[in-house]
This record gives structure tokens, sequence and C-alpha cells, in this order.
């Protein structure tokens, strides 16, 4: 018989559909190899299968756990350390860019709590149809967003905000800074408005919560890096971006 099993037949439907292709086309990794699934009817590039780099909400220390066979203090460990080559430092915006500013809250007590007063305030900064730098802070206040902007965006972008207090300073430092007043329902006036950066915050809530549902404060500065990571490399090939990374960090480390 010319087809005396389903791995046979799987085999040749996969060499029919992409011949003997040798460069991955969702991680974009040069001259990879494909391995069959166990217990699947599918292959897999023995690159973007790296869990890390094939998630776009995360990878929980629990199921690390599951797949590497490894205790729970380990996974946990190791996942951080995978977090960790997530770092954004370049400054984002410049001339001609628009960039949206706001702040919100995470974690806390959500029954019978008063406003934020229990939650971790977080400042961010995103360009459109770009990338978005964000920070955990102590307190959401103006000294707090003047530090944070000017570490994070050029001063001659186009800043659109809500209508928080917080960013009344811009204009002072040559800063072109626009608002949208939320308290009166005016959620966009012609190209000021805030959609691009709550759109973020939605999906960064989401995705901790649905990966990891509590984050404590201690590492909450961790999951958030990781998501503005993922968020600012949202159309690239992941995998070889980390790997690069944890070679350099090996080197640094004189590993």
């Amino acid at each position: 018989m010319d087809f005396p099993d389903d791995d046979v037949c799987l085999d040749l439907i996969f060499k029919a559909r992409f011949g003997h292709v040798k460069d991955c086309p969702r991680c974009g990794v040069i001259d990879t190899k494909f391995f069959r699934v166990a217990g699947r009817k599918c292959y897999a590039c023995m690159h973007c299968s790296y869990l890390f780099s094939a998630s776009k909400n995360g990878v929980a220390a629990k199921e690390l756990e599951r797949h590497l066979g490894v205790t729970y203090k380990t996974a946990h460990r190791m996942g951080h350390q995978v977090c960790r080559l997530m770092f954004l430092a370049e400054k984002i915006g410049g001339r001609g860019i628009t960039v949206e500013a706001d702040e919100t809250y995470y974690g806390g007590r959500r029954r019978f709590s008063a406003g934020p007063r229990h939650k971790v305030p977080v400042l961010s900064v995103v360009e459109r149809d770009g990338e978005v730098r964000a920070q955990v802070s102590d307190t959401a206040s103006m000294r707090r967003a003047k530090t944070f902007l000017h570490e994070n965006i050029e001063f001659d972008s186009t800043l659109y905000s809500d209508e928080s207090k917080i960013y009344l300073w811009t204009k002072k430092y040559g800063i072109k800074h626009d608002s949208v007043n939320h308290a009166r329902r005016e959620y966009a006036r012609h190209r000021v408005s805030t959609n691009t950066i709550e759109g973020f915050w939605s999906q960064l809530k989401r995705s901790i919560d649905g990966t990891y549902h509590r984050v404590s404060r201690k590492y909450l500065q961790l999951y958030v890096d990781e998501f503005t990571w993922r968020y600012s490399h949202r159309s690239q090939a992941m995998y070889p971006i980390l790997l690069g990374r944890a070679a350099l960090c090996t080197i640094w480390d004189g590993g």
C-alpha cells in the first residue's frame, strides 16, 4: 500500500503544500527544520515552537512547569529570565510623529475599594502605529509624568492625552500638546484622541489577567516590560530577536 497510515499521508500533504521549504513562514528563521508534533496531525518549526515567541499572551510558570518537567520554582525563575530579555531603552516619537500618553491603575482590592488608592499606577506613552513605553510608578503625579516623558519621548513629538492635569507642563517645554475631555464624553476630536493607548491598556490587562491571573507589585514592572516589548514587536518574528539578546547577555555576563 502507498498510504499505510496517517503519518505517511500527512507527510505527503506537507511536502505537496510546502515542498522542501527551509525557511519558516511564521518566525522567519532561515534554514530551519520541521518536526511532527506528537499526538497532533501537524508539523512545527523547531524555532517558533519556542513557547515565549509563539505565544502572544505570555507563558505562565505553571505551563512551563508542565512542558519542561521542572519544579514550579525553577519554571518561575526561567520565565523571569526570559522576560528580562524584553527591555526597551530607546526614545520614541520625533518631529512630525504623534504619541499618546495616559496612566492607568492595576491590581489592588476590587470590592469596596475607594478609587485607585489600593492600586498601582502605571504610566505609558505610545507612538501611533509604532512602539510603546510603560513604567510602574509609586504615584501618577505631574513630577513622575514629567520624568517619564523626558526619558521616553523626543520633545519635538506631538502629544495627545486626556484632561489629566499631570500633562499641563508640556507646552512650557515646547511640546505640541492637545487633549480630549473624557469627563464631558469627548473621546476624539479630529486627530486628537487617546484611542491607541486605551487599546494598549485593554490588551495589557487582558494579557496579564488571562496568563498570570495575579501579579505582585514586586514583579509588575517585569510583566509590563514583557507586554510592552510584545506590543512593540508585534509585526516582527520574536524568536531571532530573543535568541540574539540571550546570546549578548551571555557574553556580557561572561558565560
